[in-house]
């Protein structure tokens, strides 16, 4: 519910709506007022859901934007920034963001690193700490990226995404995004500032809890 309260703020945003496969989710979602739509049970990533979601709908966009449900502290901001980064680079097919990677999250492979090239295309992602030095140690003084729970697709590409087969970085990292760097596709990242992660853990969630308290969320 907080997800959704953050992403109905975006104002590049025509149409918001909760994706899953699950009843009890469904039924919450409906609770606070989102739009559902079920999906089935053999997607294999978000990807995949939005894609099924897109087909459901009937309707066209020429941009879908996945922001996953453990994202309770996502700015509308950001929402709006991948939207305009993948308006801006008609050579994209997928956008998405990056924060700076805090030390005591370095060799966390739930916290997924980024490099990016000097125009701001994605070069690589891993569950790994990348770039990775000779000392093995984390540089203090490099600005590692962490990469955020949000994606924009170009609508046409994000029908071609579910055909394209599994990929071997993909599948060693378990990385949906991998698969669209290992065919080719070109992938714009901005760079944000935002210093809350996704809840991937249940340990999260107290430090989720703590960051709401210090800025007064309810």
């Amino acid at each position: 519910q907080r997800t959704w309260e953050r992403v109905m703020l975006a104002s590049s945003l025509d149409h918001v709506v909760v994706a899953t496969d699950d009843e009890k989710i469904a039924e919450c979602c409906r609770g606070f007022g989102a739009d559902v739509i079920m999906t089935s049970v053999s997607c294999q990533n978000g990807s995949e859901r939005c894609c099924e979601a897109l087909q459901k709908l009937r309707k066209h966009y020429d941009i879908v934007v996945n922001i996953q449900g453990d994202e309770p502290l996502i700015e509308p901001e950001i929402i709006d920034g991948v939207v305009m980064a993948l308006q801006r680079a008609p050579d994209a097919v997928f956008s998405t963001a990056a924060t700076a990677l805090k030390p005591d999250d370095a060799f966390d492979t739930n916290r997924v690193k980024c490099v990016v090239d000097n125009q701001g295309y994605a070069i690589y992602f891993s569950r790994g700490l990348i770039p990775f030095n000779k000392s093995g140690k984390v540089n203090p003084h490099f600005p590692y990226l962490l990469h955020l729970g949000i994606s924009g697709f170009d609508s046409k590409f994000l029908k071609i995404y579910p055909q394209l087969a599994p990929t071997p970085l993909q599948l060693e990292e378990d990385l949906e995004q991998l698969k669209v760097l290992e065919n080719g596709y070109k992938m714009k990242v901005i760079k944000v500032d935002h210093d809350a992660h996704g809840v991937d853990a249940p340990e999260d969630v107290q430090k989720i809890e703590a960051l709401m308290r210090a800025r007064n969320i309810q």
